[in-house]
């Protein structure tokens, strides 16, 4: 966007800019150190190296990580809620956990060490981003056990940001205050950010009265497509940044200003790109699985975590100045991905096809049924004007339109459904498109 000028802004120039060479060395240096610490403070994984055959010793090159099994999350979930802690609990001065939608929520702890370290990383993340100490930060995520919101709040505030608290909901009262107290950042998921340039367009406000600049969105993926509807409806510029709460919440990767790939925090995780079904190591630039290691927690380490997101790494330095490895956006976890008659279905593909039609506004659904031995998908797309409705001939070339894309980027014939404008649920947090009624 125009208005963010391209800067070499660094948090912490020197580490940001280490050589390969260098990095290596540390993430060695801390990997060992990991896997020690590791092994002598968590039974499970003293039962777990000790089965492979593994000894802390063992480890004398990046390249014998491979030597240790992954992590899984049901080795968290098995261990709920304290089992894989590595500290006694009275040295735990934070505890967060994920939402649990299925079952018990992932739980992890920080010392105080851990939080300094973890806002360290989401300083250099917003930093990237192009947010400065001038900025006043509204945070939109819903404060809790959710990791999003503390996580970016403490690491906005150490960049000397004016942080707005507002946590989610209540999305009138949002713009409001966005207008009142002249928000420069936004911290939302995309998919609320979007609802919420929605609800200021039917207040009457437009994106001159606001003085937002900047994005800094995540929790879930932001298409390209998603993020050039955002900075068009308010024009601002987007970022996407990257994390989990296994790992520690956000801050493990986020792009630059240029936007060609989420630099990874190299000194703090240790990434990995594996095949997810043989999980063997991918070559470098190949596509696979992601595993990371984090190099320096200290309540709750994890030694090759299975994100079960899929991306690819490039080691190339970035024009931006910084030499870790960037990830692509993640075209989506390996649990949430679809396999419709043999094939491989991403809803961030659909996504993509989507926000490029007209006519069509950015919120749709997926919904999978069984019938007989197959599953089938159905996709349904909002229309942008109800008056399109009334035109049976412009809705049904619409529709024939909107499917045709999909089978030309799906390589598959779904069902495509068009619905009245505000007819699809939003939500002010991850947006749930899947709608699956196979269990029913």
């Amino acid at each position: 966007m125009e208005h963010i000028k391209i800067e070499n802004r660094f948090w912490d120039r020197e580490m940001e800019t280490l050589s390969r060479k260098e990095i290596e060395k540390i993430q060695l240096e801390r990997l060992q150190a990991i896997v020690k610490y590791c092994y002598e403070r968590v039974p499970f994984y003293t039962k777990r190296l000790d089965d492979a055959g593994v000894k802390p010793e063992d480890i004398r090159a990046l390249e014998d990580i491979e030597r240790i099994p992954p992590t899984t999350k049901a080795d968290l979930t098995a261990n709920y809620p304290y089992g894989l802690f590595a500290v006694p609990r009275k040295e735990v001065v934070r505890i967060h956990a994920s939402s649990g939608t299925t079952g018990k929520p992932t739980v992890v702890g920080y010392t105080r060490k851990d939080l300094d370290t973890w806002s360290e990383c989401v300083a250099r993340v917003a930093t990237m981003a192009g947010a400065t100490d001038e900025d006043v930060a509204q945070i939109s995520f819903g404060y809790g056990l959710f990791t999003g919101a503390l996580g970016l709040h403490y690491g906005l505030e150490k960049i000397g940001a004016s942080v707005v608290p507002i946590s989610s909901g209540n999305t009138e009262k949002q713009v409001m205050v966005m207008k009142d107290f002249g928000t420069t950042a936004l911290i939302a998921t995309p998919s609320y950010g979007l609802y919420m340039t929605e609800v200021a367009r039917d207040m009457g406000i437009k994106r001159e009265d606001l003085k937002l600049r900047l994005g800094i969105f995540g929790s879930e993926g932001c298409t390209p497509e998603m993020r050039a509807q955002i900075e068009e409806n308010i024009g601002i510029f987007v970022s996407d940044n990257y994390g989990m709460s296994e790992l520690i919440g956000p801050g493990v990767s986020g792009e630059c200003l240029y936007r060609e790939g989420l630099h990874f925090a190299e000194d703090h995780f240790l990434p990995e790109i594996v095949d997810p079904d043989t999980l063997e190591r991918k070559a470098h630039g190949e596509k696979g699985e992601l595993i990371v290691t984090t190099l320096t927690k200290q309540a709750f380490p994890l030694l090759r975590y299975r994100t079960k997101d899929i991306t690819r790494l490039n080691y190339e330095t970035c024009k931006c100045g910084r030499t870790h490895a960037r990830m692509d956006k993640t075209t989506g976890r390996s649990d949430d991905m679809l396999k419709i008659k043999g094939v491989n279905v991403f809803p961030s593909q659909i996504e993509s096809v989507i926000m490029g039609l007209d006519k069509i506004s950015p919120h749709y659904q997926l919904i999978v049924r069984r019938e007989g031995f197959s599953d089938t998908l159905e996709v349904v797309v909002e229309l942008a004007d109800a008056s399109v409705l009334e035109r049976y001939s412009e809705l049904e070339a619409l529709q024939k339109q909107v499917r045709s894309k999909l089978h030309v980027v799906l390589g598959l014939d779904t069902k495509v459904s068009l619905v009245e404008p505000r007819t699809i649920e939003r939500f002010q947090g991850k947006a749930k498109r899947i709608v699956d009624l196979r269990k029913k």
